[in-house]
């Protein structure tokens, strides 16, 4: 049959159209059956950094022992945390944390059905890195040193440093995200990993007012300071709050009572990769390893920060 020009111009607009179609990484760099993106890859993989952080902190401080007995295969042969042991815990926080544990778990499965991910990074998860940490939020150090498995508050204390930055970095990687099995993805993990941040700051802030042994310093204070060395090491304005916040910052300025943060409109912050690389090394440098992370974070995006 001959062509006509209708045909023609038909044709051509077709395959003009395949050349604007966005780009799908071949199954080399995803293993799940939906479509991903070029660019969604590396926004993806990105999170298994704070996700392992989160499912070995959890599972260690609950029960005990982590990853590599309660699902070796999705480390894909990283090293064992150097630190990590059960916390003293009471009933009640004890199902809490084990609970978030193995939504963690969930999490990084979830990720790793989509994306290849790579393997669990080297964490420090010892009382002496947490230590290290809030020495530099209270700008010196406390006696005895901070030891984040001694009690609730404390291991509660511990866990505010972390799903919060995951939190905001869910909320900045989604506008960037092309395919939608990608939005919906992240969309999905941000949901929970909001909920883990608010169980834990409501839980803290019924106790804001009550001092931490030994320290003679509040919970609310302990909070402040972490949420102000994240700020310090993120290096971009304010993204982080405490549980007690003046007037002028609360909700419509209106309460000092902070149990979810926020920004002027009571909408979540965002924060870059670089940005949490700074606060999780705690060096306020992606290009400097270190706090959590002694030899960096993996994936593409960490590694390329390394020197």
């Amino acid at each position: 049959m001959a062509l006509t020009s209708t045909n023609t111009l038909t044709i051509t607009s077709i395959l003009i159209s395949f050349l604007f179609l966005p780009k799908f990484y071949s199954s080399e760099f995803t293993k799940g059956h939906l479509p991903v993106i070029i660019s969604d890859v590396d926004l993806l993989e990105f999170p298994l950094n704070l996700e392992f952080l989160e499912a070995e902190f959890f599972l260690y401080g609950s029960l005990g022992h982590g990853l590599d007995k309660v699902a070796p295969n999705l480390t894909q042969g990283g090293p064992t945390p150097i630190g990590a042991k059960q916390a003293n815990l009471d009933h009640f926080t004890q199902d809490i944390i084990k609970q978030f544990a193995f939504q963690e778990v969930g999490h990084l499965r979830a990720i790793q059905k989509i994306v290849k991910g790579f393997p669990r990074p080297l964490l420090d998860l010892s009382k002496e890195s947490f230590a290290k940490v809030v020495d530099t939020a209270f700008g010196g150090k406390l006696t005895p040193p901070f030891d984040p498995y001694a009690n609730g508050i404390n291991f509660l204390l511990a866990s505010y440093l972390i799903p919060y930055v995951g939190l905001t970095g869910y909320v900045g990687t989604i506008p960037k995200l092309e395919a939608p099995a990608s939005r919906r993805l992240v969309a999905g993990l941000l949901a929970v990993e909001s909920g883990q941040d608010a169980v834990i700051r409501a839980y803290l802030y019924e106790h804001a007012h009550e001092k931490v042994k030994p320290y003679g310093l509040t919970v609310a204070e302990f909070t402040h300071s972490f949420s102000e060395l994240r700020d310090k090491l993120g290096h971009v304005g304010c993204k982080d709050e405490g549980l007690v916040v003046p007037l002028s910052k609360g909700a419509e300025g209106e309460v000092t009572g902070n149990v979810l943060a926020g920004d002027e409109d009571s909408v979540a912050f965002d924060r870059t990769a670089e940005e949490i690389l700074r606060i999780v090394y705690a060096t306020g440098n992606e290009h400097n390893p270190g706090g959590f992370y002694p030899k960096g974070g993996n994936g593409r995006i960490a590694r390329y920060y390394l020197p």
